[in-house]
């Protein structure tokens, strides 16, 4: 496949400007009655759901006591039709899900540039702001409890219903109530949104001249900022590099393929299978490559991109696999995004490795098999802690 094709293809991410002939059901909502109609008219399974359908929007007009939702209806209708197709990942996205989505994908947002996440008490809690952003340079921390935004309340709230109001147009400031440990009172914190590049490449230059880059996730803007910190170790003499792919759950094939271009020679990165057996093909066609020892860290978290990534290195022979076995998640999805915003997410293909192989439910075995020692963990500072695992790859590679 002609490499510029290669970033208008998201896998396990997004692929739009499918036309509304694509819809695979059409829901007309009429004062409360539904009337549902699967395309190819007049087939025996038409007509009986829409029957069916009739019957039940007569029940409902008839005995339900509050008002309805008809929006919502239609919506959970044409999620229940993914949900009957037995694929965990297939999915019916509504435009409000589908530009979430988007966003998170992309790794760039509007907002105020930190990770937040809800607590099992239902709190809305700071994970950790982004290095060099408007929450950053506000004095939002770790741990802070967002209690109001703007004078709204959110404590309980859902955390996308909290994110939507933290978000908002560049330039424009939003006021956040926080609770902090140690303050007796609230904390009134205005911070001013701009556009904000998710941090997902963390790397440093260890001791012995070992470079070290963690990737968090697999996202538009992953592959840049993993060439800029390849491109920066070698400028500082890297000698080796371990790249640390624990916990990463995946994200764009075409971020994958472009990582794996700035490592490897030029040749075959990975290839998918649809259900007709036609093939795509990935491959390196940078003349740039690192011909340096190499450990990749893996775990059972691992998974998808994380595993095309992996076992590309481990194919070509570049690479130690070191940690535990990979997730096992060899299947494609993609999203075709539809022309009232919503979008519909279903598997598509197999990937496979250079070699040919599906590690779907299977997972890729690690070269050198580490189990996590928690206790090992030392060195600790910010993002980055050094265990039995990274000190296995870093020993692997002081013998090479």
């Amino acid at each position: 496949m002609d490499r510029r094709n290669i970033s208008k293809i998201f896998v396990t991410g997004i692929v739009t400007g499918i036309t509304s002939m694509m819809l695979l059901v059409m829901v007309l909502v009429f004062t409360g009655k539904i009337e549902f109609t699967f395309m190819g008219s007049g087939s025996p399974l038409e007509k009986e759901v829409s029957k069916k359908a009739r019957v039940i929007g007569t029940y409902i007009d008839k005995y339900y006591l509050d008002e309805i939702d008809s929006q919502k209806m239609a919506d959970s209708i044409y999620k229940g039709i993914f949900n009957g197709l037995g694929d965990d990942y297939a999915a019916y996205y509504t435009a409000d899900e589908y530009k979430g989505i988007t966003e998170k994908s992309s790794g760039t947002y509007c907002g105020i540039g930190a990770e937040v996440e809800r607590t099992k008490e239902g709190d809305i809690s700071i994970v950790k702001p982004i290095k060099g952003s408007p929450a950053e340079e506000a004095g939002i921390k770790a741990g802070d409890i967002i209690y109001a935004v703007d004078g709204e309340i959110i404590a309980g709230t859902d955390l996308t219903t909290a994110v939507s109001k933290i978000k908002g147009k560049a330039g424009t400031k939003v006021v956040l109530k926080v609770v902090r440990k140690g303050e007796n009172d609230y904390l009134d914190i205005e911070i001013e949104r701009r556009l904000v590049e998710e941090n997902t490449v963390l790397s440093r230059l260890l001791p012995g001249k070992t470079g070290y880059i963690r990737v968090t996730g697999f996202e538009e803007v992953t592959n840049k900022q993993f060439k800029n910190a390849v491109d920066t170790l070698e400028d500082s003499g890297m000698k080796s590099l371990i790249i640390d792919l624990r916990d990463n759950g995946g994200g764009l094939l075409s971020a994958a393929v472009g990582m794996l271009d700035r490592l490897l020679p030029k040749g075959l990165l990975v290839y998918t299978k649809d259900k007709n057996g036609v093939a795509d093909e990935y491959f390196a066609e940078d003349d740039k490559c690192v011909k340096l020892p190499m450990a990749v860290l893996v775990n059972g978290n691992s998974a998808s991109a994380s595993e095309v990534f992996s076992g590309a290195l481990q194919d070509n022979g570049v690479a130690k696999l070191v940690g535990t076995k990979t997730f096992g998640k060899g299947i494609v999805q993609t999203i075709f995004g539809m022309e009232d915003g919503t979008a519909l997410k279903m598997t598509t293909s197999r990937y496979y490795t250079p070699k040919g192989r599906n590690i779907h439910k299977t997972g890729l075995e690690p070269d050198i098999e580490v189990q996590l020692d928690e206790t090992t963990l030392t060195g600790k500072d910010g993002e980055f802690t050094i265990d039995n695992q990274l000190q296995a790859a870093i020993s692997y590679l002081a013998g090479k």
